[in-house]
């Protein structure tokens, strides 16, 4: 039978709201022991007058300790559900994109928790985040068969998330054989995408209209890619003119991946690579006296952790002030952050630090966000991470 899970009074606000979480100091434990149900059980949400709320999957081990994936009450999380959901999410892309490359479930954005979905045409990069979303990973199989009959399904399970739910880090194909590099298409520009062994599912979807917004400002224009991983800006940039690029990573394997996209898209001749630290690569060509009309900063997250803020903000404020000392008069910075409790105002005020540390003078003429394959969900901040900003460098 279905377990039940009982919220304390005045526990149902946010969910009302529409929020999917649920956090263990709002259950009522005595009506429902929490420790009673097993990991990853799916539960009745009931109010504290034991009205039906929905339905949730269950971790008492974890401090958000339930997630609603309905609000239904007399539905479950499996094949059917999901099919629901996959087609919802698909109807949206279909008339967002022309070509098939696209995250095609982002999580609580889509009304999954714990569940994303990158698709490259035929190729889907599935990760289970969550021991919820684990224990329905034969349901998510059979209802993308359904839904869109992939070739081929890989579960890239090895996210920070799942080692806090206790779930083990595993990466492997789930269903068809991977024969021939995995392509992305976007902005007009071919990518080959690690699946198995990259970052993440391999590609960043999320950054895809900043990139298409920079990609006008590059032509005939030297160009430093930062953190270029396999080379999602700089290629880019190659591609739509820019005369030069060099693209800074400290992941030989990724750097090899931005050379062979140079090579795919036939602009190796104008893409380069360098090995380091991003902060020792800046400070070193500074001292030899490099200069770029266009300087792009796609870092990790600096703060992952809401007491992670002072120090991540510091780290922002140094990374800004070294790329911009290699900036040549009139030019573009752009600077993005994917770390959630940064805000856009804080990013701002990273930025404008630097610029007066630099002794420069800046005008912001972009802000951009997280693309729409990576829908925020209104009741939950957190699905608001990405932030860009494209700012004009200049000297009185």
């Amino acid at each position: 039978m279905i377990q039940r899970l009982r919220l304390k009074p005045n526990a149902d606000r946010r969910l009302k709201a529409g929020h999917l979480w649920l956090y263990s100091n709002e259950i009522d434990v005595q009506a429902t022991p929490l420790k009673s149900i097993k990991p990853g059980a799916r539960a009745v949400v009931e109010a504290a007058n034991g009205k039906p709320m929905g339905i949730a999957y269950v971790n008492p081990n974890s401090l958000i300790c339930a997630r609603v994936v309905t609000r239904n009450p007399d539905l479950r999380l499996d094949r059917s559900l999901l099919v629901h959901r996959f087609n919802q999410a698909l109807g949206l892309r279909k008339r967002l994109f022309d070509k098939p490359y696209y995250r095609m479930i982002n999580s609580e954005g889509d009304l999954l928790p714990g569940l994303i979905i990158d698709r490259f045409d035929d190729v889907l990069v599935v990760r289970l985040n969550t021991l919820g979303m684990e224990l329905a990973g034969q349901d998510v199989i059979e209802a993308l068969d359904q839904v869109l009959s992939p070739r081929v399904i890989v579960f890239k399970n090895d996210s920070t998330g799942r080692r806090r739910e206790q779930l083990e880090a595993k990466v492997e194909v789930v269903k068809g054989e991977l024969t021939e590099p995995v392509i992305v298409e976007e902005n007009g520009v071919r990518f080959s995408v690690p699946v198995l062994d990259g970052k993440r599912t391999g590609w960043f979807f999320d950054h895809r209209s900043n990139r298409a917004w920079l990609n006008a400002f590059v032509k005939d224009k030297r160009v430093l890619d930062v953190y270029s991983y396999t080379g999602s800006w700089g290629v880019q940039a190659a591609t739509h003119g820019a005369s030069q690029v060099l693209c800074i990573d400290n992941d030989a394997q990724a750097l090899n991946g931005a050379r062979e996209n140079a090579a795919l898209n036939d602009v190796e001749d104008r893409v380069s690579v360098l090995e380091e630290d991003a902060f020792e690569a800046l400070a070193a060509l500074k001292t030899e006296g490099e200069r770029f009309d266009v300087v792009i900063l796609d870092p990790p997250p600096f703060i992952r952790r809401r007491k992670d803020v002072t120090r991540g903000e510091r780290a922002y404020g140094q990374l800004n002030r070294e790329a911009i000392r290699l900036l040549s008069n009139d030019s573009l910075l752009l600077s993005a952050s994917s770390s959630l409790h940064l805000s856009m105002d804080r990013l701002t005020e990273c930025v404008r630090g630097a610029l007066r540390h630099q002794d420069r003078n800046g005008q912001i003429i972009f802000q951009g966000h997280q693309g729409p394959d990576h829908p925020i969900h209104p009741a939950i901040p957190e699905t608001a991470y990405l932030k860009a900003l494209g700012v004009r460098v200049f000297r009185d």
